[in-house]
Parts: C-alpha cells; sequence; structure tokens
C-alpha cells in the first residue's frame, strides 16, 4: 500500500517540496523504483542461502520501517529540506532554492533504505505463501495458480486504498503524515505476519545457489575434452536414499548440452563412492537447475520494454494531469491519484479471470492455470503496446487544446477532464494484470525447489530495468530528437511523440517475446519417493517452523 502509493507521487514531493527540476524529479524516481525491484535479487539470495522465508520478511521488514521513519523526520521538519517551490509559476522555477548535499543525502538514505527493506518482501513473501502448496498434487497446484492472482489482487486492492487516502493526505495534511503513516502500515504488516509463524510451513535453506550454478560452469569448463556419454544414466545424479525424503530430480534437457560434461564421472571419480568436490562433478539436477536460469533471461528481458512503458504513466502521465481539470463532482482528485483507473481495473478483472475464465480454460487446455505462463505474458505484452499508442493520441488532444486556447505557458489546469488519461491508464491496468501474475507465477513454478526466492526475485527484475531503461531512454530521445522532454512545460514538449515511440518499439519487442517463448522449454521434474514415510511429506524441503 505505501510503496506504490508512494511510487505513483513522490515525483511531485522532489517536484514540489525538494525542488528537483522535472526531469531530475522523473528520473530520480524512475532510479528509486528501479533499485527496489532490482535489490531482491540480493533479498532472494538471502532467503534460499542462509535464512527462511519467514525470517527474511520480518529483518527486511523492519528496515523498511526504518526508511521511511527518515522520510517522515525530513518531512516534519522544515530545516531538513529546502523551502518548498510548489505553485510557483513555470518560469520561475529556476529561481527555486535547491537541495543541498546533506539533504538530499538524507532523502537518498530514507528512500533507498525503504527498498532495500521492500526487496525482501518482494522476494520471500510470494514464496513463503506458495511453499503453503504442493505443487506435484493436482488440486494444490490448480490452487497455487489462484494463490498468484489473488496475491496481486491483494497488492491492488492496498494500492488502490494507498493511490487515493494516503495520497490525499499528502495533499491536504502534508507528506510527513503520508510517510508517518507508511511507516505504522509496514510494522502491522509485521505483526501480522508474525502471528501466523506457527502454521507456516517454511523452507529450509539450501546454500547458496549462485555458488551451485557456478560449479556448474566450472566442472563443464575442466571437463571441456571428455566426450559425452551417449546415455543420461552414465551422467551423475544423487539419489538420497538414507534420508526418507522425496526428492526433486529435474531430467536432462537437450538444450546447452555442453554444460552436461559437468556431470561425467571421470576414471578418478566413483559413482557408487561418496561424490567428490562439486567444482569438480556435478548431478544432473544441478545442471538443468542452471540451464533453467538460462532460459529465463530471453524471458525476462523480453518483458523489460513494457515495464518501461509503465515509469512513464507513472512519471509523465502523473505531471499530464496537474494540467487538467481534476474536479469530480465539486472534489478535486489529486493528480497521483489517477493510477487508481488501472488499479481499479485489475481489481475488477482479477476475479473474473481465476473464476471463471480460468476454470473453463482449464477445461479445454487441461492446464491447472488455463493458459500457459508464457501465453498469460503475451498477452500482456501486446495490451502495453495499445495502451502507448492511445496515450499519444489523448496528449496530442491535450496539447491542442492548450495551443487553442492560449495557454501554452500558463499553470493554470486545461478545460479537459483529467479522466481521458483514464482510457491508457485502464488498457495498461490489463496489460499489468496479465503480465505481472504471469511473470511471478512462471519463475516461481519454473525455478528448483532451492532457488524459488532467487527465481520470484527475477521476476522483478524486469520492472527493475524497465525503470532503468526509461530513465536512460529519456536521456537518448532528448539527444537524438533535440529535446522532446527537454523543457519543464509539457504544452511545449512533444510528449505524444515519445509515446508513439514507445508503442512502435513495444511491437517490435513483441515480436522479440515471440521467439523467445517458441524456444523456451518447461522443466521436467521426477519425484523420488524412497519410503512410506515420504509419500506422507508434501516437500522434504519443507518444514513447520514453531
Amino acid at each position: 500500500m505505501g510503496f506504490i502509493a508512494n511510487a505513483v507521487s513522490l515525483v511531485t514531493y522532489f517536484y514540489g517540496y525538494m525542488n528537483f527540476s522535472l526531469t531530475k524529479s522523473a528520473t530520480t524516481l524512475t532510479n528509486f523504483m528501479g533499485t527496489a525491484f532490482l535489490l531482491p535479487l540480493f533479498g532472494g539470495f538471502i532467503s534460499d542461502t542462509y535464512l527462511s522465508r519467514f525470517k527474511s520478511c520480518i529483518i527486511f521488514g523492519s528496515i523498511e520501517v526504518l526508511g521511511y521513519a527518515i522520510l517522515t523526520a525530513q518531512a516534519h521538519f522544515s530545516q531538513l529540506r529546502p523551502f518548498p517551490c510548489k505553485d510557483v509559476p513555470v518560469s520561475k522555477m529556476n529561481q527555486c532554492e535547491t537541495a543541498d548535499s546533506g539533504q538530499i543525502a538524507m532523502l537518498f538514505t530514507g528512500l533507498y533504505l525503504v527498498a532495500l527493506g521492500n526487496s525482501g518482501a518482494k522476494a520471500a513473501l510470494p514464496s513463503l505463501g506458495a511453499d503453503q502448496f504442493d505443487e506435484r498434487n493436482p488440486e494444490e497446484a490448480a490452487s497455487l495458480s489462484s494463490f498468484f492472482n489473488w496475491l496481486v489482487f491483494s497488492i491492488t486492492f492496498g494500492a488502490i486504498f494507498g493511490v487515493t487516502f494516503l495520497v490525499w493526505i499528502s495533499a491536504n495534511q502534508g507528506w510527513d503524515w503520508s510517510f508517518g503513516v507508511c511507516t505504522i502500515l509496514v510494522l502491522m504488516a509485521l505483526v501480522f505476519l508474525g502471528m501466523g509463524k506457527s502454521v507456516y510451513r517454511n523452507n529450509v535453506p539450501r546454500g547458496s545457489p549462485m555458488a551451485r550454478i557456478l560449479q556448474v560452469f566450472v566442472a563443464a569448463f575442466r571437463n571441456r575434452s571428455i566426450p559425452l556419454p551417449e546415455t543420461t544414466e552414465e551422467l551423475h545424479e544423487i539419489y538420497d536414499k538414507e534420508s526418507g525424503r522425496q526428492i526433486e530430480i529435474l531430467l536432462r534437457t537437450d538444450q546447452f548440452r555442453v554444460l552436461d560434461r559437468a556431470a561425467i564421472i571421470t576414471k578418478n571419480e566413483d559413482a557408487s563412492s561418496a561424490p567428490g568436490s562439486p567444482w569438480r562433478l556435478c548431478t544432473v539436477t544441478q545442471i538443468e537447475e542452471t540451464k533453467i536460469l538460462i532460459r529465463m533471461f530471453p524471458i525476462i528481458l523480453s518483458t523489460v520494454f513494457m515495464n518501461t512503458c509503465l515509469a512513464q504513466l507513472q512519471t509523465f502521465t502523473i505531471q499530464q494531469s496537474t494540467t487538467m481539470d481534476r474536479s469530480l463532482l465539486g472534489f478535486q482528485v489529486p493528480g497521483p491519484s489517477i493510477p487508481v483507473i488501472p488499479l481499479a481495473f485489475m481489481f475488477l478483472l482479477i476475479p473474473i479471470y481465476d473464476r471463471l475464465f480460468v476454470p473453463v480454460a482449464r477445461r479445454l487446455t487441461g492446464l491447472p492455470t488455463g493458459i500457459t505462463y508464457l501465453q498469460r505474458i503475451g498477452v500482456g505484452l501486446v495490451l502495453s503496446a495499445i495502451s502507448m499508442g492511445v496515450a499519444g493520441v489523448v496528449e496530442t488532444h491535450r496539447k491542442s487544446l492548450a495551443v487553442e486556447l492560449g495557454q501554452v505557458d500558463s499553470a493554470g489546469p486545461l478545460p479537459m477532464s483529467v479522466f481521458w488519461l483514464g482510457f491508457q491508464y485502464a488498457i495498461f491496468g490489463m496489460a499489468d494484470m496479465f503480465t505481472l501474475v504471469g511473470l511471478l507465477e512462471f519463475f516461481y513454478s519454473e525455478s528448483s525447489s532451492g532457488m524459488k526466492s532467487l527465481g520470484t526475485a527475477i521476476s522483478w527484475c524486469s520492472l527493475a530495468f524497465g525503470y532503468f531503461t526509461s530513465s536512460v531512454m529519456v536521456e537518448v530521445v532528448n539527444k537524438v530528437s533535440g529535446g522532446w522532454l527537454a523543457s519543464n512545460n509539457l504544452n511545449r514538449d512533444k510528449l505524444n511523440y515519445f509515446y508513439w515511440l514507445l508503442s512502435g518499439l513495444s511491437v517490435v519487442n513483441f515480436g522479440v517475446y515471440l521467439g523467445s517463448s517458441s524456444w523456451y522449454r518447461y522443466k521436467k521434474v521426477e519425484v523420488k519417493q524412497e519410503d512410506a514415510r515420504a509419500r506422507s511429506q508434501p516437500d522434504a524441503s519443507l518444514r513447520q517452523e514453531f
């Protein structure tokens, strides 16, 4: 709730209270958001390697509370920030007092503590919830698919509350109240999460997944001159017959066969004896774990550009809203609350998708998810391209009205309802429903049991790279175009051209995605049950934590 609400409105805080320029405000926000969605890689690594997912959520959540507390203090005490320059005419913005280095350092410290703390929750919390379902049980597999839908539904519900109530607080009561409420909400969330500790099925860390992956490359390089065996049975695999556990065995695939050399048993190794150094001999499952990660990269890269478009909706579209008529039934709608439109569409469509579309599609395809993860992601990419095209049309109409009425340099709102922006937002909300849920489910389900948190974290990296790409793209477009977005005045900028450029590039990106998804091979799992006790245990990698 707090994170998403601040994500859509922080640009106004940077611009109106910290006295950043429009471009710097947008860049600062996208860099913050990019970091917040990239840091889950660190959180996922910690969760899979050293901590349980539950402990990761608690520790990182506490860091997020500290970050919000620092932002609250800075917003409350005027000596910790420059004199706000909001409501100053555009032509005089260059005369505003700039924030000094100490004020900027405090701002960034609070922001990036929030980003770091939030990263642990992004990596561990979805995996913690998904761990409560057994993927090998057909009934629970269907429930697992629904879990990700309802997870995003819950996030959406909180976000709707955040971009309305919290944004209203920041606009009418002050940013110190807004950041303070966020601090309290995150603290309450930690308390509620802790109340369920005794009933969670929690993971046992299995060591560093990054080390296991690196071992495969090292072992394959060492065995590069040894010919591959003709059969898979001649490659190294471990079946733990004494532990009485269910063991996830990943079956060998025909892609990246050069890595299979890491499992070659040389004459210095004896398959019947204790395994030697993992830097010399790896299991087939370990190799397939590495192959899965390699296969995922083209998919994640193909979804980056959609999130570049999302970054524009959270920056320039919010600025568009400040130049338009925001009245609704006598009430002034805060510009940062406009993202409630895509959230509302997601709020309505997710239950329809989960309860109506998926059961019908399940009967037709036989898949627990109704359609494949990759098909769901592809639908979202198409909708995002359409959304950017519509955004260009709406911006063209807005600029034409400013010229027609002679309000190009006026700071006052145009007689054009802000709800015109709802068209692009609504379409993108549908795109997000398909792609975001599809990515979360895809990366969790396709990851091996020893790197579920890291797999979930990878899905958030698409958002991270999208935000960073957005910052770079704004700079590049400004230089190449001669300044489409260089002014602090949207009425003189060529934002409509920028939106159409994004739409065209999104179409090209979808073509790349089609090739990547056609090449992808889903993992194949074999479960070895070693004794009767294993048949009664959902997953030996999970345990009850009391």
